[in-house]
């Protein structure tokens, strides 16, 4: 058998998604294993897990997108975005080889393929570099086949309810 990285990936239309990799980076951060979370499509370092996971001195966040996305692959601005997820990819690749951290995690890489801001071949290539004694944990909606399938284990987060169907507001600590 040949060894590889643990995969995890964290998909659906429910909220928990980067709660969850969060989560899984706390708790390895608690073990005192070296850690990356590299943000796709987010660009804003004031939320809670920012300051959280800032406090660990192992572990190491970088937003690599530039915020939410247009709603049109046409949009003026969707170019850069695509620039801003390559050179993210390229971040992200480069840390998976190095074998520097132990857990690795690519937050909204899925929904940057699933957008057309990536390439599914060229995510697959990069995760495939990791070491095998990495923990390699991919979020957001519309995860590819391709990545479903390289995961040792793919949790569905499925929205049966949300407050702000009813008018909720986005709540620190909750949301952010």
């Amino acid at each position: 058998m040949t060894q590889r990285p643990r995969i995890l990936l964290f998909t659906g239309d429910g909220k928990g998604k980067t709660t969850a990799a969060i989560g899984l980076a706390l708790r390895a951060a608690g073990h005192r294993l070296p850690v990356l979370v590299l943000q796709f499509i987010k660009a804003d370092a004031s939320t809670g897990e920012w300051t959280a996971l800032g406090a660990a001195g192992n572990v190491e966040v970088r937003q690599v997108g530039l915020g939410f996305l247009p709603r049109s692959d046409d949009a003026p601005r969707f170019s850069e975005h695509r620039r801003a997820a390559a050179e993210g990819l390229r971040v992200a690749t480069e840390a998976l080889a190095s074998n520097r951290y132990r857990v690795v995690i690519l937050d909204e890489i899925c929904l940057a393929v699933a957008r057309g801001l990536l390439d599914e071949q060229a995510v697959l290539a990069a995760v495939r570099q990791a070491s095998p004694q990495s923990v390699v944990v991919l979020t957001g909606r519309g995860a590819p086949p391709g990545l479903i399938e390289l995961a040792d284990t793919v949790t569905e987060m499925r929205c049966v309810k949300h407050g702000f169907e009813i008018g909720r507001q986005a709540q620190i600590g909750v949301e952010f």
